[in-house]
């Protein structure tokens, strides 16, 4: 089964993915095929460089081919993106200061890069 999941509740990647998802995906009995992640609000901080559960998600994500996207319109907010709201959803703005391989959209970027491959079931944490 091929799952994408969107970290939304606060604090949902410290605990659910830091703790949980990311020790098992390492392990590799996560029991499911994760194709892609979507963070939103302050989710996206543990995907700043240097941040050791960014820097381990980025490994795994580079070994699985897991899809890693923050909403550029959090990621502007926060610094951590090239661009301007205006551009928001429009595949303009680029994420800086991420580990590598994050990419920065809104959903019409998230629905272009996993339809190729779409997910089975998307959990929102």
């Amino acid at each position: 089964m091929k799952i994408a999941y969107v970290f939304k509740t606060s604090l949902s990647s410290t605990f659910q993915l830091g703790e949980m998802i990311l020790p098992q995906l390492e392990k590799g009995n996560h029991g499911v095929d994760v194709i892609g992640m979507f963070f939103f609000d302050d989710n996206i901080s543990c995907l700043q460089q240097d941040n050791p559960v960014g820097e381990r998600l980025a490994k795994i994500a580079r070994e699985k081919n897991i899809l890693l996207m923050v909403c550029d319109a959090c990621a502007v907010r926060r610094g951590l993106a090239e661009g301007v709201l205006e551009q928001c959803g429009s595949g303009n703005v680029k994420a800086k200061g991420l580990v590598e391989g994050v990419l920065a959209g809104c959903f019409p970027q998230l629905y272009e890069a996993l339809g190729p491959n779409p997910p089975d079931q998307v959990i929102t944490l």
